[in-house]
């Protein structure tokens, strides 16, 4: 969430086009995923703090984490980040697929907590 706040303060080019626009539901799943990899990330940290561990590169993690998710959904972060302005330009879209990112990690929450 933090990512796409920062990138939606940058409205300079209203209009922008990504080289490739992404729809809505593969945004949902990409968006999933960063959600799941941030809270992955802020998880660890906060056991880091209970440990009183090492401190741990957050950053190099962060981006094998990113890196693989760019892969996994065969796209770039030149890529990734063009869609995110793209979409952060058009917030009631943002906000329809936020919301579908935020109901499917609770139906996969509530599901994994089942089993």
């Amino acid at each position: 969430m933090l990512f796409v706040l920062v990138v939606a303060c940058d409205h300079k080019d209203k209009g922008f086009m990504p080289d490739r626009l992404f729809t809505e539901e593969e945004m949902v799943d990409i968006m999933t995923d960063v959600q799941i990899i941030e809270a992955e990330i802020n998880y660890l940290k906060s056991l880091e703090r209970e440990d009183s561990a090492p401190d741990t590169d957050y950053k190099t993690m962060a981006q094998s984490y990113y890196d693989q998710l760019f892969e996994h959904h065969g796209i770039t972060d030149t890529l990734f980040s063009q869609n995110i302005k793209y979409y952060t330009e058009r917030p009631e879209v943002l906000k329809r697929i936020m919301d579908s990112v935020v109901q499917r990690l609770t139906r996969e929450q509530s599901t994994s907590s089942t089993q």
